[in-house]
C-alpha cells in the first residue's frame, strides 16, 4: 500500500483483498463515532455493516488501518488546537500492526481533550447555553471536512442540511417567542377572569342562597297564613250555613205568621160586616171589588214609601242643615277671629323680638363700656392744661373740645401732637418694595416731607374726588382704574414725576393721622381698600338729595324750615330709620340750642371749615349710617345662624339676605353676592342652578367685604299684609 501525501486525506487502493474484521482505516473512525450511542446487544450487526462499508470504499482509501475497535465507547472530543492529519497518517503505519484492545488513537485523544477544554471554558448559566454548547462539535465537523478531502463535499452537504435545519428551527422559535409570551399573558388573563367570575359566582350564590332561604321562610309564613285562613273559612261557612238555616227558619215562620194575621184580619172584617145593620144591604160584589182596590192602592203606597226610603234615606233634613250651617258660620266667624289676634299676637312678638335684640345689644354696648370703664378708670384728667400746648391757644382748644367726651379729646390730643411732630419731620423713611406696602409707596431711601398744612391736604383730597368723579362719568364704559394708581396718577399731573412719590408719602402720613376729620378718614379708607368708592359718593348723593328737598320745602327761599317741614323731610330721605335716629338728627342740627325754636337754618347744616371739619349734623348722618349697616350685617350673621369661624355658601347668603330685607331686588342683591364671593356678575348662579356643592367661604370673610361696600336695607324686614 502506497504511503499517504503530508497534507492530503484522499487514498488510493491499490489491491481489492478485504480487509480483516479486526482491522479498520482512520476514515472509518467518522463512522464508528455515530456508533458509539448505540447499544451494545447490536454491536455485532454494525460490525458486519461496517465491514460491507468499508469494503466498498477500499477502492477510494490509502492508508494504514486504525487498530482501534468500532465498539470502544468513550466521544470523540478534539483538542483546543486544531489536530494535525499529517500526524494521523504518520501514525496509520503503526495502528495496522497493533492489536484490537491497545489504547484510543493520538487522533481521537486529541479531540477528546479539544472538545473538554472548550466545554469547562462555556458559560452555561445563559440563556443562550445550548447554542454555545453546539459551538465546540461544529468545530470538530470542520476539522474533519478538512482532513477528509474525499468525504468533504459529502460531510458538507450534511453539515448545510444541519446547518439549514437548525436555523430553520431557530426561525420558528422566534416567531413563536411573541406567541408564548401572548399566550402567557392571555392564560393570566383568563386565569384572572376565571378566578373572578368565580368570586362573582360564590357571591351570587350566595345572594341566591339568602334569598332562597328568605323565599322559603316566606314560604312557609305563606303556608301558615293559608292554614289559619282556611280554618277560619271553614268556621265562617259553618257560621254562615248556621245563619242560613237560622234566617230560613225565620222566614218561614214570618210567611206563616203573615197568613195567620191576614186570616185573622179576614174574619174579623167578615165578622164586622155580619154584625153592621147596613152591610147587608151592600152588594157582596161590589164590596169584593173595592177591598181588592183597596189592596191595590196599599200595595202601591206601600212601594212608593219604600221608594222614598231608599231614595231619601241619607238626605239630612232642611232644619238640621240649617242649624249645622249657622253652626259652621259661627266656627268660621271664631277662626277668623283667632286669626286675626295670631296674627296680632304675632306682630307684637316680632315686635317685642326686634326690641329684645336692640335691648340686648344695647346691653352688651353698656356692659362692654361698663368693662372699659372699670378697667381704665382713672381720676378724670384735667383738660384745661391741654390749652397751653396746643397750637392756637384756649381759643382753639375750646372748639377742638367742643361737645367731645374723654375718649375723643384723647384722639385730638393724639392728632395734635402727631402734626407737630409731623410738622418736625423733613424726610420720611422708604417703605421698600415688599408686597404688604401700597404701591404708590414702593420706594427705598428716604422721601422729603412736604410740610403741607391741614387745609392744604383737603384741598388737595377733593380736588382728587372732583377729577375721580368726573373721570368716571366720562370713561364710564372702559375699565375701572384702581384708586391707588389713580391717586398716584394725579400727584404725577398736579406735582410732576419728580415730586410725586414725596407728595404720596406726606399725604398718607397725614390722612392716617387725622381720624377725626371726616374728608380725610374717608379717603384714607378707600386708598387703603377697607372701603369702597361707592360709599363716598352714594353718602355725598345722599347728602345732596337732602338738601335738594330742603330746598323744595323751603317755599319762601329764605333758607329756614320748621320742624315740622324739616322732621318731614327726613322721614321721606329715609323712610326706614327709627322715630329716635330720627330725633337724633333734629337734635344734631341744633333745635335745643336756637334762639327761634320753630324756625331751623338748614342750609347751615351742610357747611364746613377750611380744614375740612363738618357740622354735627353732617357727622350724625355719617356715623348712624355705619351703625345702620353694622345692624344690617349683625341681622344677617343672626338669620344664617353660624360662628364667624364657620363657611357659608351663596345660596344660604342669598336667602338671608332675601329674608332680612324682602324688598331687595335682584340687581342689587346680586351685586352684594358678588362682592361677598368675588364672582362676576355674569358667572353668578340663578336661584334653579344653585347647588348644596358651592363655594363655600368663611363667614367673617363675606361680612368684611360686604363691610367694605355701600349696603343698607331697602325695605321693611316683613312687608305689610295688603287688605
Amino acid at each position: 500500500m502506497a504511503s499517504p501525501s503530508p497534507r492530503s486525506s484522499s487514498f488510493a487502493t491499490t489491491s481489492r483483498t478485504p480487509l480483516r474484521p479486526s482491522k479498520v482505516t482512520i476514515d472509518d473512525s467518522c463512522q464508528t463515532e455515530a456508533d458509539n450511542t448505540q447499544e451494545q446487544e447490536k454491536q455485532k450487526r454494525k460490525l458486519s455493516q461496517k465491514q460491507k462499508t468499508l469494503s466498498l470504499c477500499q477502492s477510494s482509501i490509502v492508508g494504514h488501518l486504525s487498530p482501534w475497535p468500532t465498539y470502544t465507547s468513550g466521544q470523540t472530543i478534539l483538542h483546543n488546537r486544531k489536530p494535525c492529519s499529517d500526524y494521523c497518517r504518520k501514525r496509520a503505519g503503526s495502528w495496522r500492526q497493533q492489536p484490537l484492545g491497545i489504547t484510543k488513537p493520538r487522533y481521537l485523544e486529541q479531540l477528546e481533550n479539544y472538545l473538554r477544554k472548550e466545554l469547562l471554558l462555556l458559560d452555561l448559566s445563559t440563556d443562550s447555553a445550548q447554542e454555545l454548547r453546539l459551538q465546540p462539535y461544529r468545530e470538530i465537523f470542520d476539522f474533519f471536512i478538512e482532513d477528509f478531502k474525499t468525504y468533504k463535499p459529502l460531510l458538507s452537504s450534511i453539515k448545510n442540511a444541519y446547518e439549514v435545519m437548525l436555523a430553520h428551527q431557530r426561525e420558528k422559535i422566534r416567531a413563536l417567542e411573541p406567541l408564548k409570551a401572548k399566550l402567557v399573558t392571555v392564560n393570566e388573563e383568563c386565569n384572572e377572569r376565571i378566578l373572578a367570575m368565580r368570586a362573582e359566582e360564590r357571591s351570587e350564590i350566595s345572594l341566591l342562597k339568602k334569598e332562597k332561604m328568605n323565599l322559603l321562610k316566606l314560604v312557609d309564613k305563606k303556608n301558615e297564613e293559608k292554614i289559619s285562613l282556611q280554618s277560619e273559612v271553614t268556621k265562617l261557612r259553618k257560621n254562615l250555613a248556621e245563619e242560613y238555616l237560622r234566617y230560613l227558619s225565620e222566614r218561614d215562620a214570618r210567611k206563616i205568621l203573615i197568613a195567620d194575621l191576614n186570616e185573622l184580619r179576614y174574619q174579623r172584617e167578615d165578622m164586622s160586616l155580619a154584625q153592621s145593620p147596613g152591610v147587608w144591604g151592600e152588594d157582596p160584589v161590589k164590596l169584593t171589588l173595592a177591598l181588592k182596590m183597596t189592596r191595590q192602592d196599599l200595595a202601591r203606597t206601600q212601594m212608593e214609601l219604600n221608594t222614598m226610603k231608599a231614595n231619601f234615606g241619607d238626605v239630612v233634613p232642611r232644619r238640621d242643615f240649617e242649624m249645622q250651617e249657622k253652626t259652621n258660620k259661627d266656627l268660621q266667624e271664631q277662626l277668623d277671629s283667632l286669626r286675626d289676634d295670631y296674627e296680632e299676637v304675632r306682630k307684637e312678638h316680632e315686635i317685642l323680638l326686634q326690641l329684645h335684640m336692640s335691648t340686648v345689644k344695647e346691653r352688651d354696648q353698656f356692659y362692654s363700656e361698663l368693662q372699659e370703664i372699670q378697667r381704665t378708670s382713672t381720676p378724670r384728667p384735667n383738660w384745661t392744661k391741654c390749652e397751653s400746648v396746643v397750637a392756637g391757644g384756649p381759643d382753639r382748644w375750646h372748639m377742638l373740645a367742643e361737645g367731645k367726651n374723654s375718649d375723643q379729646l384723647v384722639d385730638v390730643l393724639l392728632e395734635e401732637i402727631g402734626e407737630m411732630l409731623l410738622q418736625e419731620k423733613d424726610f420720611f423713611p422708604g417703605l421698600g418694595y415688599g408686597e404688604s406696602v401700597p404701591p404708590f409707596l414702593r420706594v427705598d431711601g428716604v422721601v422729603e416731607n412736604k410740610k403741607p398744612t391741614k387745609k392744604d391736604v383737603v384741598n388737595l383730597l377733593k380736588d382728587a374726588w372732583k377729577e375721580r368723579l368726573a373721570e368716571e362719568q366720562f370713561s364710564s364704559t372702559l375699565q375701572k382704574e384702581k384708586f391707588s394708581d389713580f391717586f398716584f396718577s394725579f400727584l404725577e399731573r398736579r406735582f410732576g414725576p419728580a415730586d410725586a412719590m414725596a407728595w404720596a408719602y406726606t399725604v398718607f402720613e397725614n390722612i392716617k393721622l387725622f381720624h377725626s376729620n371726616e374728608i380725610m378718614s374717608q379717603f384714607y379708607a378707600v386708598l387703603m381698600e377697607k372701603m369702597s368708592e361707592s360709599v363716598y359718593v352714594k353718602h355725598k348723593e345722599t347728602i345732596s338729595q337732602l338738601l335738594k328737598e330742603m330746598t323744595n320745602a323751603d317755599s319762601q327761599n329764605e333758607g329756614l324750615l320748621t320742624m315740622e317741614q324739616f322732621s318731614t323731610v327726613l322721614r321721606s330721605i329715609f323712610p326706614f330709620k327709627k322715630e329716635e335716629k330720627i330725633q337724633e338728627l333734629m337734635e344734631a342740627a341744633g333745635w335745643q340750642l336756637s334762639s327761634n325754636a320753630d324756625w331751623l337754618s338748614y342750609q347751615s347744616l351742610f357747611t364746613e371749615d377750611e380744614e375740612g371739619q363738618v357740622t354735627p349734623f353732617m357727622r350724625m348722618l355719617w356715623e348712624q349710617y355705619v351703625e345702620e349697616k353694622d345692624e344690617y350685617l349683625q341681622e344677617l350673621k343672626q338669620d344664617l345662624g353660624l360662628e364667624l369661624y364657620e363657611k357659608v355658601t351663596l345660596p344660604k347668603v342669598r336667602e338671608a339676605l332675601m329674608t332680612i330685607d324682602p324688598s331687595l331686588d335682584k340687581q342689587t342683591l346680586n351685586s352684594y353676592l358678588s362682592q361677598a364671593f368675588q364672582l362676576p356678575l355674569t358667572e353668578l348662579p340663578e336661584e334653579s342652578e344653585e347647588k348644596e356643592e358651592d363655594i363655600m367661604i368663611k363667614l367673617q370673610t363675606v361680612l368684611e367685604r360686604l363691610q367694605m361696600i355701600d349696603i343698607r336695607r331697602r325695605g321693611p324686614r316683613e312687608q305689610e299684609p295688603t287688605s
